[in-house]
């Protein structure tokens, strides 16, 4: 008989199991693979991470500082070693993650994934195309996996209440943007009919770049208003856009607010990840999967350091 499990409620419910196309269960060599590449609760997994993030940032500056005419000249043979190494690492790396999880495809197509690859080919396809070699500072986008490491939970929790937050406010945001939009389009029309094309407002498109340079306090300089009532409608526009700043900003704020509320009762955040569907996140006591209801592996941890609390 399967085991009943007490919901939150107090009801009991028979746990949802995986279907048995997904695979078997990860085990040996790549369920420890698994937990150093993937996850960051262990000091393998953690140092694992810590070169990982060291080899990103040294990469990336290799491909800045070959950029750089004068140190291209002088460093030019070391750059392109140091580049090709660091390739060869990246590859066999994103070769291990494809097998260590049980779904290879589906952590290919990941966002993660997809980063991983696009961090390597620029350097096979600069063999075809010299001029694909600039796309290699797409590995900066890898440092995201800073929040992961060093045991910093925090930031984890910080990263997923802005993630919510945004979302929550989406609509909010939308309508704030479009009640900007109709102020910017009124407001660039009466500067076309005020200032007309003699001053540098030739159409009502451009007299709108000009509202959104202006309401947004960029203020490029190529356009200026030279009659007096185009100047006070301006200088309206540039106090308005201080205020408008504002708005967005206290539509998050609240937001994150309100996520920060709720995620105090809430377990604390680790880096668990579910060998299903790769969502990481999970409750140290979870025993299913939140998203896909997949049985989760046992909670491999370890503490950073003697400082480290363990939990009752």
């Amino acid at each position: 008989m399967s085991k009943r499990v007490p919901s939150r409620s107090g009801h009991a419910f028979d746990p949802p199991q995986p279907s048995p196309d997904l695979g078997r269960p990860l085990s040996g060599w790549r369920l420890r693979g698994y937990t150093i590449i993937f996850e960051a609760d262990t000091v393998a997994g953690r140092r694992f991470d810590q070169w990982l993030i060291l080899a990103i940032v040294l990469s990336v500056a290799v491909v800045m500082a070959d950029s750089v005419a004068s140190l291209r000249e002088r460093f030019g043979p070391w750059f392109d070693t140091a580049e090709w190494f660091f390739t060869i690492v990246f590859s066999l790396e994103y070769l291990a993650r494809l097998a260590c999880v049980r779904h290879p495809w589906r952590y290919a197509t990941s966002f993660f994934g997809v980063i991983d690859l696009l961090s390597v080919l620029p350097t096979y396809l600069a063999l075809i195309f010299p001029e694909i070699h600039a796309l290699l500072d797409v590995r900066v986008l890898r440092l995201l996996r800073v929040f992961r490491i060093f045991r910093l939970t925090a930031y984890v929790a910080e990263y997923q209440g802005l993630a919510l937050a945004l979302a929550a406010s989406r609509r909010k945001i939308l309508v704030f943007l479009s009640a900007v939009l109709m102020l910017v389009l009124i407001l660039g029309t009466v500067m076309y009919v005020v200032e007309g094309p003699g001053n540098g407002f030739t159409s009502i498109p451009t007299s709108v770049y000009w509202a959104i340079t202006t309401v947004t306090t960029v203020g490029f300089g190529d356009i200026t208003p030279k009659t007096d009532l185009g100047r006070l409608i301006s200088s309206f526009m540039m106090l308005l856009g201080w205020g408008t700043l504002a708005v967005p900003t206290g539509i998050v704020t609240a937001e994150m607010a309100a996520q920060r509320n709720a995620a105090r009762a809430q377990a604390a955040t680790t880096t668990r990840t579910c060998h299903e569907c790769l969502t990481e996140g999970h409750a140290p006591e979870a025993l299913f999967c939140a998203h896909c209801g997949a049985r989760l592996p046992d909670y491999a941890h370890q503490p950073a350091g003697p400082s480290t609390s363990q939990a009752g």
